[in-house]
């Protein structure tokens, strides 16, 4: 384009050379592309800078903060809990204030961002709720949700000494019975818009586009460890081995306890994490005994037991269902800020279960599942309010394991069925 304009001002000057060379129909037809481009590339004038019911977007938060019942089906939290929260990520979403428009405020980032995770409502719905723009909204909820993963890590982490794994696995042992227990490790396909030019990269075994959260749970509900963006495509039997968990695991770096009995002059056992079908049998990892079993039998028994405490997490995915109800259909964000959406819903889990009075709040008595005193099974209120859970399943695979996996599998059964290790009700059940 310079050159065509060079040669426009040769034109205009027609005593240059350029222009005594060229046809009168040449001279015509470059004026004219010169003047085409010109128009082309002209900035159209906007109508307005901002419009006008845009500049009523504070009165929303306002009215709501009147009555806390509202402000909690609407941010799924407390008031207490919000500013609390603003407090924490407030100095890193605010904007500076110009000469030419007030920003939006910090309240307001965080209440568009809580409101699209309860909802997953469009951005252009959100647009109309909060009086924001929604080429505004869609920088403002990947940014805010960046932030609270920033400024919330310390509400989710691995145990970094003996003394907290073995609280983990006390938590364990004392509410379902398992011990040596150190965690409940589960995986999900979470369902996305298939993105743009990525082929089969996102296409998963169900026929779905997905990206896969991984996580591990504590014997309260609490997320210890968390892994997304694994593609949909990807084998499920290796996603959890190319994480930074699992190769800390093999490394001995987790400062995991020392193998000890778990009853008096009974042999050495490991602390293990619970999981299914799904992930390989190793010496810190136990799964299901695989088939069906005679009533009554030791694997039937701890396939029972193994159940039980790997309900952890199970329910924990449920409840982040049920609040977070971005999970009840495919996210329509790409998947780097889908990332980010799914992992800040896991770091709010955590914030939101850090104390008891905004624990009562966001997962009230009977929330989760829980045993009668003859150990039948009464499903959470999540289970009735969700049907069914959104998220996929990971593809189970049978995979081999060393014989020393085996070895301490078979110890766990035996444990179970003995006078110690038993529970009054599992004969019955099993």
């Amino acid at each position: 384009m310079m050159l065509l304009e060079t040669l426009f001002k040769s034109i205009l000057a027609v005593h240059t050379p350029v222009c005594v060379k060229m046809l009168p129909e040449e001279v015509v037809l470059l004026c004219s592309l010169y003047l085409m481009y010109r128009i082309s590339n002209k900035k159209k004038r906007k109508r307005w800078w901002i419009r006008n019911y845009l500049l009523q977007r504070e009165n929303l938060m306002s009215d709501l903060r009147m009555t806390d019942g509202s402000f909690i089906n609407f941010t799924r939290m407390s008031k207490r809990d919000f500013e609390h929260l603003l407090e924490i990520i407030g100095p890193s979403i605010v904007k500076r204030e110009t000469n030419i428009r007030q920003p939006v405020s910090p309240q307001t980032r965080l209440a568009i961002t809580l409101r699209y995770l309860a909802t997953g409502d469009s951005y252009s719905s959100l647009s109309y709720t909060f009086r924001v723009s929604k080429q505004l909204i869609s920088k403002i909820i990947p940014h805010v949700c960046q932030e609270l993963i920033n400024s919330l890590s310390g509400y989710v982490k691995v145990p970094s000494s003996e003394q907290e794994w073995k609280q983990i696995s006390r938590e364990f042992e004392i509410r379902w019975n398992f011990p040596h227990c150190i965690g409940a490790i589960d995986g999900k396909h979470v369902l996305i818009v298939a993105p743009n030019n990525s082929g089969s990269e996102y296409y998963n075994y169900k026929n779905q586009f997905s990206i896969v959260l991984l996580a591990i749970a504590d014997g309260n509900y609490n997320f210890i460890y968390a892994n997304c963006g694994a593609k949909g495509r990807s084998s499920d039997s290796g996603i959890f081995q190319k994480t930074p968990f699992y190769n800390a695991l093999l490394e001995n770096s987790l400062k995991l306890p020392r193998p000890e009995p778990i009853t008096q002059g009974g042999p050495k056992m490991p602390f293990i994490i619970v999981g299914d079908s799904a992930f390989a049998l190793t010496e810190n990892i136990m799964k299901p005994y695989p088939g069906i079993h005679e009533h009554g039998n030791k694997k039937r028994i701890f396939n029972y037991r193994l159940s039980r405490a790997r309900r952890i997490i199970e329910n924990v995915f449920g409840i982040l269902c049920v609040v977070f109800r971005v999970f009840t259909k495919p996210i329509p964000l790409k998947p780097a800020n889908c990332e980010l959406v799914v992992i800040a819903c896991v770091y709010l889990h955590n914030f939101l279960r850090r104390n008891s009075v905004s624990r009562s709040i966001y997962t009230p008595p009977q929330t989760f599942d829980f045993e009668d005193s003859e150990g039948n099974l009464l499903e959470g209120s999540w289970r009735r309010e969700l049907g069914s859970l959104p998220m996929t399943d990971l593809q189970r695979w049978g995979r081999p394991a060393s014989q020393s996996a085996f070895c301490i599998r078979e110890q766990f059964a035996d444990y179970f069925t003995s006078p110690e290790g038993s529970v009054p009700w599992q004969n019955n059940i099993a």
